[in-house]
């Protein structure tokens, strides 16, 4: 198959591009490299031994998404674009409605010109109401309680309505819990801008020096041991689902909803237990008061995408943990900071194809 990745260059998006070219997909990128870096697809390469082809672009701009779905004429797209800290949408809500919901628009508005209606959406766990019983299952309330999960529940309305109103579209929905860890090479991982949204990213650079302590929010929720308990993913496991709901739609018809997740939690504790293991040291962290809007326990029944796809998560949090420590380990800045103004589409396409030694100094 030919499949479009939009966000492709990202964290998680590009654990699911290396997997779709080593199974012998073909995979364009669309991507405005606003939060991620050529430098995953470079070595995405070096990985699989084959290329993906980047187009930069938005999906705010739906002349550029128009040209890029005609041009290239995928036979399917997966979804990762958009913007995805909570913090940051309560800050700014108008910038994750346009970009998150308005972009869906723009692209499925695109893929329906150029007769591309096959669609996996990267959605998320933030859709379920907080008071819902645990584990979560599919039918659950949804009811989000921050801007970044109204984008992503108004989203799935829109794609139901839309798969509703078409038969001839296929489109898979996956709600993920906690995405967490790193490809085992540590090659390629998740590289956050600022100070990191997440638990285990912070650990990691905790671990690495960039930041003295981890701090704990809360210790007193009714949990076994009175920190925060998660859903944590690793994201190897993550991206084979999108493959698998693909493979699912290549047959299917309709929207469809997976929980991807591990359907048990782990405290912040416990997370923070596996890292220290993972890189040999105890790791300092500091008990500090509730964060607002922050709740005890949380975690999904992945049940669904065993039955119908096939899929489990087969990777527990120490090996998360020791994942994104190589990662962390080999890369403690991240990736190259690269300076791309006044670097054309094509020289950064040369550049992962490997036809090119670099792009521009780093800054």
């Amino acid at each position: 198959m030919h499949v479009l990745v939009t966000g492709g260059a990202g964290y998680i998006g590009s654990h699911a591009v290396l997997l779709l070219l080593e199974a012998g997909h073909k995979v364009s990128v669309f991507d405005n490299l606003s939060n991620s870096s050529p430098e995953s697809l470079r070595r995405v390469r070096e990985m699989s031994g084959s290329a993906p082809d980047l187009f930069i672009g938005d999906l705010l701009d739906s002349d550029r998404l128009d040209s890029v779905l005609s041009q290239t004429q995928p036979d399917a797209v997966i979804h990762f674009g958009g913007l995805k800290a909570v913090g940051e949408s309560v800050q700014k809500p108008i910038s994750y409605y346009q970009n998150n919901v308005v972009g869906t628009l723009n692209l499925v508005s695109a893929m329906e010109k150029a007769g591309v209606k096959r669609l996996v959406f990267s959605s998320s766990a933030t859709v379920y109401a907080e008071s819902t019983e645990l584990p979560l299952v599919e039918g659950a309330q949804r009811d989000a309680s921050n801007p970044y999960g109204r984008t992503k529940l108004h989203i799935e309305q829109i794609l139901e309505d839309l798969a509703v109103s078409d038969s001839s579209w296929s489109i898979a929905t996956l709600r993920y819990f906690n995405p967490v860890g790193a490809h085992p090479s540590g090659n390629i991982g998740e590289d956050p801008q600022g100070i990191p949204n997440n638990l285990m990213p912070f650990i990691a650079q905790v671990a690495v020096g960039r930041r003295s302590e981890v701090q704990v929010f809360g210790n007193d929720y009714p949990t076994y041991d009175g920190t925060g308990v998660r859903d944590y993913i690793h994201v190897m496991d993550l991206a084979q689902g999108h493959l698998d709901a693909l493979d699912f739609l290549n047959s299917h018809n309709g929207q469809y909803v997976w929980n991807l997740g591990t359907g048990s939690g782990t405290s912040v504790l416990d997370v923070i237990g596996a890292f220290s293991r993972a890189c040999g040291r105890q790791l300092p962290y500091k008990l500090v008061d509730r964060r607002p809007g922050d709740i005890a326990e949380y975690y999904g029944d992945p049940t669904t995408a065993r039955l119908e796809l096939g899929w489990k998560a087969e990777r527990g949090v120490e090996e998360m943990a020791r994942d994104m420590w190589e990662w962390q380990s080999k890369n403690p800045a991240g990736y190259p900071d690269y300076d791309l103004d006044g670097i054309s589409e094509e020289e950064i396409n040369e550049f992962i194809r490997g036809a090119r030694a670099s792009i521009v100094k780093e800054k």
